[in-house]
């Protein structure tokens, strides 16, 4: 495969993974030219502020050029928060796969059991999600349909799931564009239907027809 040479992307993965489980994305993404790169980090044991401020610091040192963000669950969450935190970082679009920017309802369920400790210190921000989505960037958001998972256990899900998040969880006001997959909430990282409109939407900015 030859040496992608074009725009940076970033992925960010989600509660309870590490940067491994993005890794069959990422080469997906460098066979369409991307520079894809990992961003690890502690989804339990430090709240996303930190986490948040290491991620601005790596986009303030890119240099020049756009730098678009891929984040799965809690990984667009946190990708959003920093990009609504601070000014002046590069341009570029965000991605979301199976995230809940209107809050978790599985999150709320292992909270009002007394579970939300195997949330760790992101409990917080997956069972509110986001207020709004920041001014000046194109998001767009691939959620997933095929309902396995132990989210269902908790989320008292009432229409199209993925196991763990719900599809209207997924959607919020300003959206770029937004496609559903017949992906479980892991699965959307092994599907490649999902790298192929992650492509097509990092690109231009909608998905592919």
């Amino acid at each position: 495969m030859p040496t992608p040479s074009g725009p940076r992307v970033i992925l960010l993965h989600g509660v309870w993974m590490r940067g491994l489980t993005l890794w069959p994305l990422a080469r997906r993404l460098r066979g369409f030219g991307y520079r894809a790169e990992v961003f690890d980090y502690a989804s339990l044991w430090h709240g996303p502020a930190p986490s948040v401020d290491r991620l601005a610091a790596r986009l303030m040192a890119s240099g020049d050029g756009p730098v678009h963000l891929v984040g799965h669950s809690l990984g667009g969450l946190v990708a959003l928060e920093t990009v609504a935190s601070y000014a002046g970082l590069p341009p570029g679009r965000v991605l979301c796969l199976g995230s809940p920017l209107a809050g978790s309802g599985a999150a709320r369920g292992l909270a009002q059991r007394h579970l939300g400790f195997w949330l760790g210190r992101s409990a917080t921000l997956l069972k509110a999600g986001l207020h709004a989505l920041p001014p000046g960037r194109e998001v767009g958001v691939i959620a997933g349909s095929h309902g396995v998972g132990l989210g269902r256990l908790f989320g008292g899900f009432d229409g199209l799931n993925d196991g763990t998040v719900a599809v209207w969880e997924t959607r919020l006001p300003g959206l770029a564009d937004h496609r559903v997959v017949p992906a479980s909430h892991t699965g959307l990282l092994l599907d490649r239907r999902t790298a192929d409109l992650a492509a097509g939407f990092l690109r231009d900015g909608r998905f592919p027809a």
